[in-house]
C-alpha cells in the first residue's frame, strides 16, 4: 500500500519538489501551505493521491485541526515533512520584536506544533517517519541570517530530544540539514530589516560574497530524500548537498581547533 505524506510548505521550493516526487512514486500526499493555489496543477493530475490543505503553521490550533484533517484524508500518516520556513534577513540589531517573533513562530514553533500534533497518530499506528528540514548552517550564527540560524538550531535541539523520546514507539526522526538550494526563500519567503547605516560596509561585503547564484534546483535534492525515507535505520542528522557537506566539516574542524586553543583555560574550572 502506498504511504501517506504530510508536507508543510508544500507550494514552493523544496516542499513542492518533495510533493511531486512522492506523487511520482505513487504515494499519497497531504500538501499543506498558506496558499495552496500553486498546487492546482498537481491536484488536477493526481486527484486521488493529493489533498491540498490551507494551513498557517504558526497557528497552533489550526495545526492541530489541520493534522486531524490530514490523518482523516487517507486514514493514516506515514511520513511527516516539517518543511515550512521563512527568512528574516538583516543584522540582529536591526530586527524588530515583531519581525523576530513572527520568524520564530514559523521556523521554530510551527515545526514544534506540527510535531506535537502528529505524534499521537504515529504512536497509535506503531511508527512513522518525521523529517525536520533545517539547514547546514545550524552549527553557528552568521551575519544577516542570525535569526534564521537560531530558529533552525533550536529546532535541531528539540528534534534530537523528540527522536530519543519517541524511538520507543517506532518513530524514526531525521534532521535534514539542507544546503543552499534555489527555493525562493530569499525572495518570496524573505522579510527584510530596515538597514542601519552602521552596518553598510559589512552588508556590502556579504552581498558581494553571496553573489547572484541561487544554488541548484530543489528537485536535485529529491533523490537523497527518497533514499532516506526508505532506509530501515535512518541517521539522526543528514547534510544534503555535496558542497555543503565540505563546508560543515570545515566549520567543525575550525570549531574544534578553537576549543583546543583555549583548553588550558577551560580545564581550570572543575565542572
Amino acid at each position: 500500500m502506498s504511504r501517506v505524506w504530510f508536507i508543510t510548505g508544500a507550494s514552493r521550493g523544496l516542499g513542492r519538489a518533495f510533493t511531486e516526487a512522492a506523487l511520482h512514486a505513487g504515494e499519497r500526499v497531504v500538501a499543506a501551505a498558506r496558499n495552496v493555489e500553486p498546487l492546482a496543477d498537481l491536484a488536477e493530475r493526481c486527484p486521488d493521491h493529493l489533498v491540498r490543505l490551507p494551513l498557517d503553521v504558526s497557528d497552533r490550533a489550526a495545526v492541530y485541526e489541520g493534522v486531524e484533517r490530514a490523518a482523516a484524508a487517507f486514514g493514516r500518516l506515514d511520513i511527516v515533512v516539517n518543511n515550512a520556513g521563512v527568512m528574516l534577513l538583516g543584522m540582529v540589531e536591526e530586527a524588530t520584536e515583531e519581525q523576530i517573533r513572527a520568524h520564530f513562530d514559523v521556523n521554530l514553533f510551527g515545526a514544534i506544533w506540527v510535531t506535537q500534533a502528529v505524534l499521537p497518530h504515529l504512536r497509535a499506528q506503531g511508527g512513522g517517519r518525521i523529517l525536520q528540514v533545517t539547514t547546514m548552517g545550524t552549527g553557528g550564527g552568521f551575519p544577516m541570517v542570525g535569526m534564521y540560524a537560531a530558529g533552525k538550531s533550536a529546532l535541531d535541539s528539540v528534534s534530537e530530544a523528540v527522536a530519543m523520546e519517541t524511538e520507543q514507539f517506532g518513530v524514526k526522526l531525521t534532521i535534514v540539514q539542507m544546503g543552499g538550494y534555489d527555493t525562493s526563500l530569499f525572495t518570496t519567503g524573505t522579510t527584510m530589516t530596515t538597514p542601519d547605516p552602521h552596518y553598510q560596509r559589512l552588508r556590502d561585503e556579504l552581498l558581494q560574497m553571496w553573489g547572484d547564484d541561487a544554488g541548484p534546483a530543489p528537485d536535485t535534492a529529491v533523490p537523497v530524500i527518497m533514499e532516506l525515507i526508505d532506509l530501515p535505520d535512518p541517521p539522526l542528522r543528514l547534510i544534503v548537498g555535496n558542497a555543503s557537506y565540505d563546508l560543515v566539516q570545515t566549520d567543525l574542524e575550525d570549531r574544534t581547533a578553537k576549543y583546543r586553543a583555549w583548553e588550558h583555560l577551560s580545564r581550570k574550572a572543575p565542572g
